[in-house]
Parts: C-alpha cells; structure tokens; sequence
C-alpha cells in the first residue's frame, strides 16, 4: 500500500498524506476500467447463475452484447464505486498501516491491520450501494418473465427506492463489508509476507526498495491467496440480486441474512456453490492487488521522486 511517509519510528507522529485520496481514486478507475469489470461480471454471473460452467458463463455474459456485455455496470456504478472507493481504501489503509508501523507492528501485520480498516471503510462509504446496483445491472436478465424486456437498473433503482429507501439499495451491504474487510487484509498481510521472503530470499536490505517485478509477484500472491473468502462473496450476490421477485423457489431466505443466505445455498448447491466463481475471482484479486499495492507503490515513489 502506498504510503507518502519516511521510515516509521517507533513514538514518532505520522503526518497525514492527503493525496493517497486522489491517487486511489485514480488507480482503481484505472483496474476496473481495463481488467476489473470485465472479471466481475463474469465471477458475478457464476455466482448467481451457479448450475453455469465457465464456458456457459462466459456465453451469456457475451450474449448480452459481445464485448460490451463484459463491461455491464461499467457507466456509472462501476465508475462511482471505483472513484469512490479507491480514494477511501487507499488513505484509510495507508493511514492505519503507517499508525501500526510506526507503533512498532511488523509490516505484515501493519498490512493486515490497514487493509481490514480500508476495507470496511470503504464498504460503508460506497462499495454496498453500487455493488448492489452492479450486480443488479449484471443479473437483471433473469427478472425476464413471458418474453417481456427486464426494466432498466434506474428503473430498478426507482421502485427500490420507492418501496425500501436507503436500506434497500444499501441491501447487502454487512456482507459486504465482511467481504472487504477480509478481502483487502488477506491481500494487503499476504503481499507484505511476499515482499519479506523475496527480500530474504534474494538479500535485499529493508532500506532498499524492491523492484516493480518483485512487488508484481507478491501482489500476485496476496490477491490470489485473498480469495479463500469466496463463500462471503457468492452470499452477497444472493442477498443482493434483484431476481428475487422472479424466484418461485419457496426456500429461499424471505428475509436474507447472511447466515440464513449461507445456508441456503449450501443446501442447494453445496460446498461447490459457496465457491462459484472463485477462478475469475482469483484473477480480479491478482489484478486488483497488482493495481492498489504494486503500481499504487511504484507512482507513489514517482510522485516522490519528482518533489525533491
């Protein structure tokens, strides 16, 4: 994680680096842009649509509009939440990160510590309400009754609005924060583990900085090893699609919890269901994290670089 600060020392007052704010927003406008939608609309289909394999994922997703169908949810709540939600992760986990540094916590555990604070913050700021209207705009197909055109997301967004308030389109949102808080820790602990053992493994002292391949290949470890999570993420795209209406299937949570949406799926579709889409996931985790840690890292040290 990036964080503008000189060495931590134990007692010593960190100062506050406000831009992290900017620079988060632009760096995860810059994954969910390229890579990152595409990826989520694919792990979000899977794991709505559990009974697909990945080939009959990926031919739905291009079913509704070639390419473009990758990028569903893209304009505007993708770009809202990743504006949003970029400039929050970034200075709330690089501020509590500094904050544990600087108390004397290890970097692995300082990573952890930040990332988990990012990671709710973030939740609750945005990532809930337009991971609710993404995965809306993702699953709206399977509202289609009689051959009838499902209604748009803002018309979706309208009658949730209309019939629940903020609670409504906020539905989901504790899963999410769990989903986050273990999403971004996991990442941001196992990616400073990796940047330890390449240090051991190849000498570099800790006052030196690793290259950019090297934090390439321990981001590419903390986001792959960040989804173990993957059940929390298959639980909030149940509570949150909005095909309910559509569903006869008297089983299902009237109420949805994430506790009595857990449980339902594990009895409709077992251990394998709470891992639906787990594979595309791992790669929107590596992305994610190569993205928010390592690139984050490398312009942070241009920015720095180009101040003296």
């Amino acid at each position: 994680m990036a964080i503008d600060a000189a060495p931590a020392v134990p007692g010593q007052k960190k100062q506050i680096q406000w831009s992290n704010i900017a620079l988060g927003g632009i760096m995860n406008m810059f994954e969910v842009t390229t890579l990152g939608q595409p990826l989520e609309v694919v792990k979000t289909q899977m794991a709505s649509a559990r009974g697909d394999t990945m080939g009959q994922a990926l031919r739905t997703v291009w079913s509704r509009g070639g390419v473009l169908g990758f990028y569903q949810g893209l304009i505007p709540w993708a770009w809202i939440e990743a504006s949003t939600k970029g400039a929050v992760l970034l200075f709330a986990a690089a501020e509590i990160e500094g904050v544990a540094m600087t108390a004397g916590i290890g970097p692995a555990a300082a990573g952890l510590l930040g990332g988990m604070g990012g990671g709710v913050a973030q939740a609750y700021a945005t990532v809930g309400f337009c991971t609710c209207m993404k995965t809306a705009e993702i699953t709206r197909s399977k509202m289609a009754v009689g051959g009838q055109n499902p209604p748009s997301t803002w018309q979706l967004f309208a009658e949730k609005w209309r019939k629940e308030g903020l609670r409504g389109i906020n539905k989901g949102v504790n899963a999410v924060a769990l989903r986050q808080m273990t999403n971004w820790g996991s990442r941001m602990g196992f990616a400073r583990l990796a940047e330890g053992a390449i240090r051991d493994a190849r000498g570099i002292p800790e006052d030196k900085k690793l290259g950019a391949l090297d934090r390439i290949a321990a981001s590419t470890v903390g986001g792959a090893l960040g989804c173990w999570n993957q059940p929390i993420e298959v639980v909030r795209v149940e509570m949150q699609s909005m095909a309910k209406g559509a569903s006869s299937d008297p089983s299902r949570p009237a109420k949805p919890t994430i506790a009595n949406t857990l449980a339902y799926i594990y009895r409709e579709n077992g251990i394998k269901g709470l891992y639906r889409g787990v594979t595309p996931r791992i790669g929107l985790g590596i992305w994610q994290t190569v993205c928010m840690v390592s690139f984050a890292d490398v312009v942070k040290d241009w920015l720095a670089a180009n101040k003296k």
